[in-house]
């Protein structure tokens, strides 16, 4: 039984999914006008621990994930630039090729992460028509109102509003995020459609009913989550600063066209922290993963960290901290490389046991109770210092829990002892015997050097790499 905490809810509540065996998963991504920093990323990687659980359950995903290339304006308060105009004025390029760039690199961050790339992307350029159309039917049902600035959703008419966050609409009232744009008739309805503003061409407008100008950002994702899911579908997920505005608008939007939910479950991951407070774009105090490549860290010891808290939890993110999660990933794969140095290469029959298949019983109740990945990770741990486990189930256990992990353990391949240092290894046991302690001393110094080091064992020495980089 798989347990998720339902944010619309408040409460864990088992899963089972509309369809047998299949899963609708919209997760909400990127607005590609810059870098996505470690934070936001700490959001696709539990998104994709989310989506490993579900199939390693043998659940097929359908898994659909959109790009913001127009529409997000600056504030929450519908005002200010759009994201992406501002993008290209930054850099002087055109809002389209900032989407492309921006679009691209962060693909190529996932795929150094090791996050699954989703079914179908979907971008919110690509879906104008669905969206003007969408609003058509907002408007024949009396949901909207036009004002200078554009066409807003009137969510006073929605008797359940702020439903996701708790908060009951009377509570919500005009503050540093939410402002009362002039003519809205209340602080928390939101614009479906911007009208260009007069005397400006815009890089991204396009006709429509009302005026020229472009979708709001909290539209696109109904759209595109309805024509690819269907209405309700199973899981839509986020970062916890989604809650009060986005998501809560996309629900007002759903039960005002369709009236019915968007979607039955709604999970959202917490903020990685720094000691100084949250990591913010706007405060510019965000770090990349080409920061910590640039350091020498394996983007996957990023990753490795992440699964230390639960992704419900603030993570405080330090360097020491990612050093400490490099250093146990290295281990980790040093064992791998042990493991399939002694192990068979073939998957065993008969490799179950009812001692290994205990570990596995555990392993499945802790990621199937809300994604608890930090008990998972320990029982890893477990297993690697289990004297009692056979080689080959060690093995094995340790790569099936890596489907759900994602540390591409699957990817480490042994690492052959060069010729000169099996040499060299000869010639100090030669010298160990002979007494010659001080220039077996020194061969071992100069192995050492050479990036491998020599373990005497009662059945002779071992011989391991010192690095334990993948």
């Amino acid at each position: 039984m798989i347990k998720f905490y339902n944010t619309l809810t408040r409460k864990k509540e088992s899963f089972k999914p509309l369809k047998k065996k299949e899963v609708g998963l919209y997760t909400c991504g990127p607005t590609v006008y810059w870098f996505a920093h470690i934070g936001n990323l700490r959001t696709y990687i539990f998104e994709d621990i989310l989506k490993r659980v579900l199939e390693y359950n043998g659940y097929k995903v359908k898994h659909v994930m959109n790009i913001t290339d127009v529409g997000h304006l600056t504030s929450d308060a519908d005002t200010g630039e759009d994201k992406m105009e501002k993008g290209a004025k930054r850099e002087r390029k055109t809002a389209w090729e900032i989407a492309q760039f921006y679009t691209d690199v962060f693909k190529k961050d996932i795929k150094k992460l090791n996050i699954k790339e989703p079914l179908i992307w979907v971008k919110a350029t690509e879906y104008i028509k669905e969206q003007i159309e969408f609003i058509k039917i907002l408007e024949k049902k009396g949901f909207t109102y036009k004002i200078n600035d554009g066409i807003y959703f009137d969510s006073s008419k929605i008797k359940d509003y702020g439903k996701l966050s708790g908060k009951k609409t009377k509570k919500i009232k005009a503050g540093a995020r939410i402002k009362i744009v002039e003519g809205k008739k209340n602080p928390t309805d939101f614009a479906l459609w911007k009208f260009a503003p007069p005397g400006v061409k815009r890089q991204m407008e396009w006709d429509s009913p009302w005026e020229k100008g472009f979708p709001g950002w909290h539209t696109e994702c109904v759209v595109m989550s309805a024509k690819h899911l269907g209405i309700p579908f199973d899981i839509h997920t986020g970062g916890i600063d989604l809650i009060p505005i986005h998501h809560t608008n996309e629900i007002a939007q759903s039960e005002a066209a369709f009236e019915k939910d968007l979607a039955r479950f709604w999970l959202h991951g917490e903020f990685v922290v720094l000691r100084e407070g949250k990591m913010s774009k706007s405060k510019e105090n965000i770090t990349i993963l080409k920061d910590l490549v640039e350091k020498g860290i394996n983007p996957i010891a990023y990753r490795y960290l992440c699964l230390t808290t639960h992704y419900r939890s603030k993570l405080t993110f330090s360097f020491p901290a990612l050093e400490s999660a490099q250093n146990a990933l290295d281990n980790i794969y040093q064992k791998i490389k042990e493991l399939k140095n002694n192990s068979v290469t073939r998957f065993p029959r008969s490799w179950k046991t009812c001692y290994s298949e205990n570990y596995r019983k555990k392993f499945l109740e802790y990621i199937n109770d809300d994604l608890c990945t930090p008990k998972a990770l320990a029982l890893m741990w477990k297993i690697i210092k289990d004297e009692r486990l056979k080689t080959q189930d060690k093995k094995y256990l340790l790569l099936d829990f890596d489907k759900v992990f994602g540390l591409s353990l699957d990817k480490i391949k042994k690492q052959e002892v060069p010729e000169v240092i099996k040499e060299l290894a000869k010639e100090r046991e030669k010298l160990r015997k002979n007494g010659a302690w001080k220039e077996s001393d020194e061969i071992r110094k100069k192995i050492k050097e050479m990036g491998w080091q020599i373990e005497d064992t009662e059945i002779g020495p071992k011989i391991r790499p010192t690095s334990n980089k993948q």
